[in-house]
């Protein structure tokens, strides 16, 4: 009888724990639909955020353009960038400030020129000719066309390690 009420009890317990968590799940649900969408964040760069207008003319003289694209791999393969570009993810920009040329034009890369634009400002404090920052994503909005970079497949374990034996000496 006691194993039984105990039982009862525990089970009330948890029908009442799931019921509690579906009640909170709509709850935030509605309240995530009736908050307004969330505004991006205002420009504040002195880098020039470029529109896909003016970064194509730039793009129209290839020979003096240095595209530096600030974003992880992850978001290059996922979203894409642009076909030729140096890729420096901006927590790393200042390590690699010797491998950047100061005699090109620079436009910095981001998904919606946010870091971009904090990259720009620090190369240009650098004396590095920054004439804007452009996000991937603005482009494409805006009608540009990004190239999409695939992953490499993963390279094929070789025979012998596929069945797990390793090449042994005979003495």
């Amino acid at each position: 009888m006691i194993k039984t009420k105990a039982l009862a009890t525990l089970l009330l317990l948890a029908a009442l724990a799931v019921s509690t968590a579906h009640a909170e799940e709509g709850s935030s649900a509605q309240q995530t639909a009736t908050q307004p969408e969330a505004k991006p964040r205002p420009y504040t760069y002195k880098t020039p955020k470029l529109d896909r207008a003016k970064f194509d003319a730039l793009l129209a003289h290839p020979k003096d353009l240095l595209i530096i694209d600030v974003r992880r791999p992850d978001e290059l393969t996922r979203i894409g960038g642009f076909p030729v570009f140096l890729s420096i993810q901006s927590s790393e920009l200042e390590k690699h400030l010797a491998s950047i040329p100061k005699d090109r034009k620079i436009v910095t890369v981001s998904n919606h020129a946010g870091r971009a634009g904090a990259a720009g400002d620090l190369l240009a404090g650098k004396g590095y000719k920054v004439v804007g920052a452009v996000g991937a994503q603005n482009y494409e909005e805006e009608g540009g066309t990004l190239s999409r970079i695939a992953p490499p497949p993963p390279k094929p374990e070789s025979a012998a390690s596929a069945k797990g034996s390793t090449p042994t000496s005979v003495n």
